[in-house]
């Protein structure tokens, strides 16, 4: 049962550091050069430089999977959090780590519609996500975090 839960500890984790260190390189350098992208990536999107999106990358993708690591694991109680739980019946926690899934899935799709183009690690990040979400999914992680 906690194999499968280890995995998906493993995929936020993986997720939240790559996060950490891409928003921060963002945030370092928003210009892009820090990274080798090149300013005229953001010509179709909103913004002038990679300053917001490293901050939006570095918060939603990077901290908060990490604290989700450790919340998975003590399952601790919190009032606002179950505000927001969709699945009524399962911890927060766990309804958390659909979020970050689905999370992931929109942030890469809004990248490859704001360059007009897809990189690998695009595919990659969206085969991460969706093993979250199948990972997350798994009647023995349900089992886990059922109230």
């Amino acid at each position: 049962m906690k194999a499968a839960r280890n995995i998906l500890l493993i995929e936020l984790g993986f997720l939240g550091l790559g996060a950490i260190a891409g928003g921060g390189a963002l945030i370092i350098s928003p210009t892009g050069e820090l990274l080798g992208m090149p300013l005229s990536m953001l010509e179709k999107s909103p913004f002038s430089n990679f300053f917001i999106p490293g901050i939006i990358l570095f918060l939603v993708l990077g901290v908060f999977p990490m604290l989700l690591v450790f919340a998975l694991l003590k399952k601790p109680k919190s009032g606002i959090a179950e505000k927001v739980n969709f699945f009524k019946d399962m911890h927060w926690t766990w309804t958390f780590s659909i979020y970050t899934g689905f999370a992931l899935i929109s942030w890469i799709q809004l990248q490859m519609v704001f360059i007009q183009g897809v990189h690998w690690l695009h595919t990659f990040y969206i085969f991460l996500a969706i093993l979250i979400l199948f990972i997350a999914l798994l009647p023995q992680v349900r089992n886990l975090y059922k109230k």
